[in-house]
């Protein structure tokens, strides 16, 4: 049984009388009365588990974008249903108003909406859902708390989608269709033109300039069809928190904007997320298919505290790749991190595809080492400095073994690699 308001309301309208004939017995004539008359409120309110509850919610949504969570109800007893449902879901779900006043008629239905705007990437489990029914008094009720399943998928927020059209106009450019040469190895042929002054004559074609009897030249394209593989580190580095956010996620947003790039690129994309196993893996997907299965795949994806395993990377790289393709790295420039780990093995990537390692930075440090106003900052910039030498160091060491290293804020993070990715493939080095 439960109480509202009003039953207090009523405990307290007896203080008069209990004032004017202050005795045992009237405060206990006077709290039975009051006791009988709840009960029997509860007794006639209707039943809270007589009401067929369905929760519908949509399968998933984009993070900081709002979903609604319908519930369905059906009065299935004999009884008028007044009261309140409580929808129930996690905080991260951040549910605007989840409690709703009902009235049904026995028989009758209603729905009742709950606006839920998401602030975690995952799955937002639904709690139960609770009906709490009023007597026609109003002074106290019944209530119940039924399990409803429901789930909803919190997906990447992609932010940095918002670079790619900038990106892909390059592309298109790049592509032939401005009429770019581009020559060298790992290109390939895509027209035959008119030779005009300025044309690098190793371009000509000499047969076709035979036939023709004017002399032509060939035109190059950056090649398609190539493979592109994001590894994902999701060991205890990627746990550490870069402004608001884990650094996970602005690498995340990266891997979501060069996989975005490249197959509209015409190359394959496949992703691996792994720390000491498998996280998430997408491969063999293509096409308008690609970026819902890497969103998917994503959104559960979370740092744990253990240290990557950069051996394993390295066999779950060969075992995937039989030819030669980018392997993007979205890991930590952790200078203790990656001597010990990725440090020792790069070379066995590097010696047949092009690497590329894409790191977080932490603005926070660069703030450190300008502060050393006093005698207590001037050990914190000593500090900022000297592990921000420690990166430049490992940094230029993994250079020497032929990686790509780059550095950039979260919000930079993506553009440069998408940047870095079109570089490469002007250049025939993918």
């Amino acid at each position: 049984m439960t109480l509202t308001w009003r039953a207090v309301a009523l405990v307290a309208a007896g203080v008069p009388v209990l004032l004017l004939l202050p005795s045992t017995g009237t405060v206990l004539v006077w709290g039975l009365v009051c006791l009988a008359l709840c009960v029997l409120d509860a007794l006639l309110a209707a039943s809270p588990r007589q009401v067929a509850v369905r929760r519908d919610v949509p399968q998933s949504v984009r993070l900081t974008e709002q979903a609604t969570s319908t519930l369905t109800l059906t009065n299935v007893g004999s009884r008028r249903l007044r009261g309140l449902v409580r929808d129930a879901w996690p905080p991260s779900a951040s549910a605007v108003q989840d409690r709703h006043r009902v009235d049904v008629p026995a028989g009758d239905g209603v729905r009742v909406r709950t606006v839920l705007r998401p602030t975690r990437r995952g799955d937002a489990h639904a709690d139960r859902v609770t009906v709490r029914a009023s007597g026609p008094l109003g002074l106290a009720g019944r209530q119940a708390s039924l399990t409803v399943p429901g789930r909803l998928r919190v997906l990447p927020e992609f932010a940095s989608r918002r670079h790619l059209p900038s990106r892909l106009a390059r592309l298109r450019e790049m592509d032939g269709r401005a009429a770019v040469q581009v020559r060298g190895p790992g290109t390939e042929f895509d027209s035959l033109r008119e030779y005009v002054i300025g044309d690098d004559v190793r371009a000509i074609d000499w047969r076709a300039t035979a036939r023709r009897g004017d002399v032509v030249v060939r035109t190059w394209r950056p090649e398609r069809d190539r493979r592109v593989l994001i590894v994902l580190d999701t060991g205890r580095t990627s746990a550490v928190r870069v402004l608001d956010a884990p650094r996970l996620d602005a690498s995340i947003e990266a891997a979501l904007l060069l996989s975005a790039l490249a197959t509209r690129a015409g190359d394959r994309v496949e992703l691996l997320a792994y720390d000491r196993r498998a996280r998430a893996r997408v491969a063999g997907t293509a096409g308008p298919r690609l970026m819902p299965a890497l969103a998917d795949a994503l959104a559960t994806t979370a740092p744990e505290l253990v240290e990557s395993d950069w051996p394993g990377v390295v066999t779950q790289v060969r075992s995937r790749l039989s030819q030669r393709a980018l392997v993007v790295l979205l890991t930590s420039l952790d200078a203790a991190a990656v001597e010990r780990g990725l440090l020792g093995v790069v070379g066995q990537l590097t010696s047949r595809h092009q690497v590329v390692l894409a790191s977080v930075a932490d603005p926070e440090t660069a703030a450190l080492r300008a502060d050393g106003g006093d005698a207590h900052t001037v050990y914190d910039a000593a500090a900022a400095e000297r592990a921000e030498l420690e990166r430049e160091a490992v940094a230029v060491r993994l250079r020497q073994r032929g990686v790509e290293v780059l550095d950039a804020l979260p919000d930079d993070l993506a553009p440069r690699l998408a940047d870095t990715y079109l570089a490469l493939k002007a250049a025939g080095r993918l």
